[in-house]
């Protein structure tokens, strides 16, 4: 067990984070980057003066989770979204994010969003061209559903990996020069 977990920490180390997004909305609906929060304690609990402010994350460093043939879809993410493998090395770079909102929202257990009721999380990436990528993922055979809307904060297309498991693409919208 703690080969496991210091094997987990070394793959945390690898990634270097985006930026993170809070929202009370639904997916996709991204609310400005909170500014940090003064921490306050009630009359009956002084907590921590008003002045101090909380710490907060920097962004998601990785993310993991459990699948059939992990190495093989390893490779399916890296041939067909370029999400480059976990290096074997400390010295090989990893995957790095562009810049940009990252949406953080639990939805609630009896979603029909993700499809397949049995599937617990989706994967959202950001995208340059939408439309460039669903060329380029239905030329390699894939299936990928694109959201006939347009919403204020992009476009969606959604598609699954090998496993089952759901991906939505967001191409977010480019703010006004």
């Amino acid at each position: 067990m703690a080969f496991k977990r210091r094997q987990l920490l070394r793959r945390l180390l690898f990634v270097f984070g985006s930026s993170l997004v809070v929202t009370r909305g639904r997916a996709g609906t991204a609310a400005p980057a909170a500014s940090p929060t003064p921490l306050a304690g009630t009359d009956d609990k002084p907590g921590i003066a008003a002045t101090t402010e909380m710490e907060r994350v920097t962004g998601i460093g990785g993310f993991f989770f459990r699948a059939k043939d992990p190495e093989g879809l390893a490779r399916w993410y890296e041939q067909h979204l370029g999400v480059t493998l976990t290096p074997t090395s400390y010295l090989a770079p990893v995957w790095q994010q562009e810049a940009g909102p990252t949406i953080f929202n639990p939805f609630p257990e009896k979603t029909d969003y993700f499809g397949d009721s049995s599937k617990m999380w989706m994967l959202n990436f950001r995208v340059r061209d939408l439309d460039k990528m669903v060329v380029q993922l239905q030329a390699a055979g894939l299936e990928v559903t694109v959201d006939p809307q347009t919403y204020p904060n992009g476009r969606f297309a959604h598609l699954h990996d090998p496993e089952g498991n759901p991906i939505e693409l967001w191409q977010p919208v480019k703010p006004d020069a």
